[in-house]
């Protein structure tokens, strides 16, 4: 149907064409013995004739672009869509705004040439902005919503909670999946955000060729299933894309910028980022970190070593919830369980380190 409209539209335009500029073709090379042809209907039947047969040559490649062009729209997100067009809209009135004055120039080529380029330069350039400042333009809308919100009066107006900001989820929380559990506690509050590029990467994952790496993003992938189906908080897939950034993290915190959100990760290194650039950011390891049993200098416990240290003489132990303890002329008490003494505690975001030393070591001197 498509090449049917695509031989249809040269045909017109032959017929125009051959209308319009053949019978001047014919006088001007003044062929004396084709008097028939610079009539404009024996004009208009030659140029479609010609066109149609140039139809057939460069149908092929017309229908494909069309195609190439369809499909692209139809993959884009209805916001940016729509922005997109509403930009391209903003430039072409714009353009003619300018080209007004123009048209009434003497020059030909700033009368008609200029004012072509004008309108396809703004044109694009107005849907480049509507496309890709989408985000900003819809919050923008929604912090006038807010501000109008809050001139209006209302007599529950002392009742009403501020709403908790966006939490939006990066790839190794997913993978984790000590959220989803969090989650359920409701110690998370407000809107669930999942970006699309982060489901690109975990699905990248799952697909991975390495087997830890697949069981890891399949991990992940259920963890979101479990989410959004099984948890009662509210989840938002975020549809939309920064193709200026590629990496993964950057974009997150762009996200987070744009949507006022906050970031939720285990990541140490995006942690430090988020605080450099003042994006708010939840630790998982943090909170893992705050509910584990606080433990200090001089108190003692009962632990297992199970092997040697790095350092000489060293037993490594650990508590029942993952906490390692580094006790010192410990190595020959490997495989025993002592009383050890604690001598320090050492906390970071990527996870609290206890020295200890045997008891009886200490009773012995």
């Amino acid at each position: 149907m498509l090449k049917k409209i695509v031989h249809l539209f040269f045909v017109i335009m032959g017929g125009t064409v051959g209308y319009l500029y053949i019978p001047d073709i014919v006088n001007l090379l003044d062929i004396t013995n084709a008097n028939w042809v610079s009539s404009p209907y024996a004009g208009t039947i030659i140029g479609a004739i010609i066109f149609f047969l140039i139809s057939y040559w460069l149908g092929d490649y017309i229908v494909g672009f069309l195609k190439w062009v369809e499909e692209a729209l139809i993959k884009l997100p209805v916001g940016d869509l729509f922005f997109g067009s509403l930009g391209l809209m903003v430039g072409l009135v714009i353009a003619f705004l300018i080209n007004i004055p123009l048209t009434d120039i003497n020059i030909e080529l700033v009368s008609q040439v200029l004012p072509l380029f004008i309108t396809i330069l703004l044109g694009y350039f107005g849907f480049q902005v509507g496309f890709r400042r989408r985000d900003e333009f819809v919050n923008l809308l929604n912090i006038n919503k807010k501000e109008r919100e809050k001139r209006k009066p209302s007599d529950t107006e002392y009742t009403q909670t501020i709403q908790p900001k966006a939490k939006i989820l990066d790839t190794s929380v997913i993978i984790d999946g000590r959220v989803a559990d969090i989650c359920q506690t409701s110690f998370l509050e407000g809107t669930i955000v999942i970006p699309q590029f982060v489901l690109g990467e975990l699905q990248h994952i799952a697909d991975s060729s390495d087997v830890l790496k697949r069981n890891r993003g399949r991990r992940g992938l259920d963890v979101l299933n479990r989410i959004q189906k099984e948890l009662p908080v509210k989840v938002e897939i975020y549809e939309g894309d920064f193709e200026d950034i590629h990496e993964v993290d950057s974009k997150l915190i762009k996200l987070a910028k744009v949507i006022d959100g906050i970031v939720v990760t285990n990541d140490f290194n995006l942690n430090k980022v988020c605080d450099l650039q003042g994006v708010p950011v939840l630790n998982i390891n943090d909170l893992a970190n705050a509910v584990k049993p606080v433990v200090l200098p001089g108190e003692e416990l009962v632990v297992q070593v199970i092997k040697d240290g790095k350092e000489h003489n060293q037993g490594i132990a650990y508590l029942d919830d993952g906490t390692m303890i580094v006790v010192e002329e410990g190595r020959d008490y490997i495989g025993k369980t002592i009383e050890v003494l604690i001598t320090s505690v050492l906390q970071t975001s990527a996870g609290r380190m206890i020295f200890a030393k045997p008891k009886l070591l200490e009773k012995a001197l």
